[in-house]
């Protein structure tokens, strides 16, 4: 067939509408609702019926709610938030109106990026986006749906890990049109732009085309192939609004569109969009691979299967309706990244933006993305230590891969970039956490202590060709500073405290890279860098009494004095002293060495004593970050999320498990609002599993664990390579959430509350008495 292409027989409106409002639900008997006003889901099979991926749509969650599977590099959701804090993954449950559907997505993020290659069905000239209604709106994991009000199409959308899958079911008798948009964006708040656009018509039914943005992820790639189920009958290609001749139109500007009409029948439109980091060739490939021989139907099934193969070993015997809803939506989130970024092949994109095969740089080897490694370092790596012990180190070779690549490991890497964004070099606390506990033998410890040297030391002249402004975020001038004088003096650097607490953590975990290599020299150096929090503690029991604590961390000059004045909640970010937070949540970072901590504080009755002054402050959210507040303690953010197990290491460890049950109970809920912060790639969900389960990892980089509140009577997990680990709790509910007595295998506790990983990597039981009381067990 010979293509024509046309006006598609009606004027076509390029000028995107920012709609946004609220509708309401109706009842729908063939979904299971959420009841109130939350967003109904489809029910998946077995225990994928308690998988929502609808919570954390609402509120600051923002989690996306369409198909992916566990590490897809296709996130294939709908946008219906394009600009705002709350376009981070492009969809708020808030919001009515849909511009279409794109294939990459992030979740959960406090910032926006990707929303690549749009797609949006459409009749007449209603090319723009659509209205649409919660009671027609599903989701499974795996699987959306959605019917556009404004059309009458009913769009469905699955995916597998390279590739997703759409169709659609127009009307009797429209006809039937798509739009392709390559310039389409989720970051324009962030200086987000579509820098180059690809796009040709290849026959009568595959487009390929690349888009290249910038941003977040400053050199942002990816390549697509779509391949129809019917063939294209005429189509028209813009670019900045204006029609273009030919069947290819490659560009540097931020708006090729082409809008496509489909030979007249009856039947759904269906798509198959290959995607790849590498080429429009390694796409189709993807395509080929994954997708090919693969209908809608059975792609729907596989991703099914795939989530229940990734969530079904996790057993779990009571609780309520509302409490397995949250865990397996929390675990859920949990897989999504970090996730693949490689083609089928082999074949991936470095951070130098060399293409690389991975079999050149071991026998398996993957290379993965979206490592928020911030929030991610702290409970969702040690969780997955646990659960999937082999992507740990799969995860450590990753990273210091990317070490070798670009020269520094990344703080948070997005599609081959470095962002610099957040605090520290907290790769070496992913690295070392999977080495202390024997997962990374693929990695060289002396490979690992040079990624973490040149990481966290100042040397910007080995780094010429690279752009200054990008470098200074990655390798922060706090290094210089740590290194002269011991501490970030705060009339120099931004957020010196957090930078300065963060890094004296990371380097404890250096330290211990070091002694793995045998270098005993880098060894001491590094440990007494960790020493460097001492350096921002004031400790004044006389100043502080009107907060009822002993001392706070607070910001030091370069000429050594404090800044003046202060104040402990103050979390103004032009003040420049703390990363999201403040005073009273940053004062706790030292998992490295909490008797130190202790003893700057003024011994054991002042840490407890600032311990319950932070639990009973008054409750003042200082930043947009700072929500799920008990007193100052924040539980929807990252920073202080270990201090609620502090109470361990006092005399009174049943404040531990007051707390745990009180964020559990009202800090994760079933609803669209139910992640009371940012998700931030499985940080949040992977707190609440952990803590579900009754025990917490402190301190990554030392395998110890401690006790918490098990919420569940019995849950099975999966360890090692083929081992379970039982945690059972006796005598359990909402009315005995004290701990009575704790043993693994069958013998007492260390001190009654910690127990080491070495206990249970290869199987085991963790077994609670409960009861209503509180009991000291150290």
């Amino acid at each position: 067939m010979l293509l024509k292409k046309s006006v598609l027989s009606a004027a076509i409106a390029i000028t995107l509408a920012a709609l946004s409002g609220c509708d309401s639900n109706d009842e729908d008997e063939e979904v299971i609702s959420g009841g109130g006003d939350n967003p109904i889901h489809v029910e998946g099979p077995g225990i994928l019926k308690y998988v929502d991926p609808f919570i954390g749509t609402g509120f600051n969650g923002h989690t996306f709610p369409g198909a992916v599977l566990p590490e897809g590099f296709v996130q294939l959701s709908p946008d219906n938030q394009l600009t705002g804090w709350h376009s981070s993954s492009g969809y708020h449950n808030d919001n009515d109106t849909i511009y279409g559907f794109s294939h990459t997505h992030l979740s959960g993020t406090g910032i926006g990026d990707l929303g690549d290659i749009l797609f949006l069905p459409f009749t007449g000239d209603k090319s723009e986006s659509s209205k649409f209604r919660k009671s027609q709106e599903g989701a499974k994991p795996g699987f959306y749906q959605v019917e556009l009000d404004d059309t009458g199409i009913v769009a469905e959308l699955t995916a597998t890990q390279r590739v997703g899958l759409h169709r659609y079911t127009f009307p009797e008798g429209e006809t039937q049109k798509l739009k392709i948009d390559l310039g389409h964006t989720l970051n324009e708040d962030w200086g987000g732009v579509s820098l180059i656009n690809e796009l040709e018509i290849v026959d009568d039914y595959t487009v390929i085309g690349k888009r290249y943005s910038g941003g977040w992820a400053a050199d942002q790639r990816v390549y697509f192939t779509a391949k129809f189920n019917k063939p294209i009958a005429e189509y028209i290609i813009t670019s900045q609004g204006e029609p273009q001749s030919g069947s290819s139109y490659k560009t540097e500007g931020n708006d090729v569109v082409a809008y496509i009409e489909f030979d007249q029948d009856s039947s759904p439109l269906e798509v198959k969009v290959g995607l790849s980091p590498v080429s429009t060739d390694g796409a189709e490939r993807n395509l080929m691979a994954e997708a090919n021989e693969l209908t809608f139907d059975e792609a729907v099934t596989k991703a099914e299967n795939t989530w229940l193969n990734n969530l079904d070993d996790f057993e779990v015997e009571g609780g309520t309706d509302a409490e397995l809803t949250n865990f397996y939506t929390a675990l859920y989130h949990t897989k999504i990244a970090p996730m693949v970024h490689q083609d089928a092949d082999g074949q991936y994109l470095g951070m130098d933006k060399a293409v690389y095969d991975a079999s050149s740089v071991a026998e398996n080897y993957q290379n993965y993305t979206v490592y928020s490694m911030w929030d991610t370092f702290r409970a969702l790596h040690p969780l997955k230590t646990i659960t999937e012990p082999e992507k740990a180190g799969e995860y450590a070779v990753n990273l210091i891969q990317k070490y070798k690549e670009g020269g520094l490991l990344p703080k948070w890497e997005l599609h081959s970039n470095y962002t610099g964004t957040m605090v520290g070099y907290p790769s070496v606390a992913i690295i070392t956490d999977a080495m202390v506990k024997g997962l990374a033998d693929d990695v060289d410890p002396a490979d690992a202590l040079e990624a973490a040297v040149a990481s966290s030391t100042w040397h910007p002249e080995d780094f010429t060709e690279w752009d200054q402004e990008l470098l200074k975020t990655v390798m922060t001038p706090h290094i210089k500073y740590i290194e002269m004088l011991g501490y970030a003096p705060a009339d120099k650097t931004h957020d010196s405290v957090s930078y300065g607490l963060e890094n004296a953590y990371y380097d404890w975990t250096i330290s211990l890279i070091a002694e793995m290599a045998g270098d005993q020299a880098k060894k001491v150096e590094y440990e007494k860098r960790a020493q460097g929090y001492r350096e921002y503690f004031d400790h004044n029991p006389e100043a502080y009494a009107e907060h009822s604590a002993t001392g706070f961390m607070r910001p030091k000059m370069l000429d050594g004095s404090w800044r003046e004045p202060f104040d402990p909640y103050n979390a103004e970010h032009e003040t420049g002293d703390y990363t999201e937070g403040n005073s009273w949540q940053w004062t706790w970072f030292v998992p490295q060495d909490i008797p130190g901590l202790k003893e700057v504080m003024g011994g054991e009755e002042a840490f407890k004593q600032n311990l319950d002054a932070l639990f009973n402050a008054r409750e003042d959210e200082g930043t947009s970050d700072m929500t799920g507040l008990i007193g100052q303690y924040v539980q929807g953010n990252e920073p202080d999320q270990h201090v609620p197990y502090l109470y361990n290491y006092t005399d009174t460890p049943w404040k531990t498990q007051e707390i745990v049950d009180e964020i559990l109970d009202e800090f994760y809920l079933p609803t669209p609002e139910g992640i009371v912060g940012n998700e931030d790639v499985g940080a949040m969900s992977a707190w609440y599993v952990m803590s579900a389960l009754g025990f917490y990892q402190i301190t990554p980089g030392d395998a110890t664990y401690t006790i918490g509140r098990p919420l569940f009577d019995k849950v099975t997990i999966p360890v090692g390579h083929s081992g379970t680990f039982s945690i059972t709790a006796e005598n359990n509910g909402p009315d005995n959430i004290y701990v009575q007595s704790v043993t693994i295998n069958g013998h007492e506790l260390e001190e009654g509350l910690f127990f080491e990983y070495s206990e249970f990597r290869d199987g085991g039981e963790l077994s609670f008495v409960m009861g209503p009381e509180p009991k000291a067990l150290n």
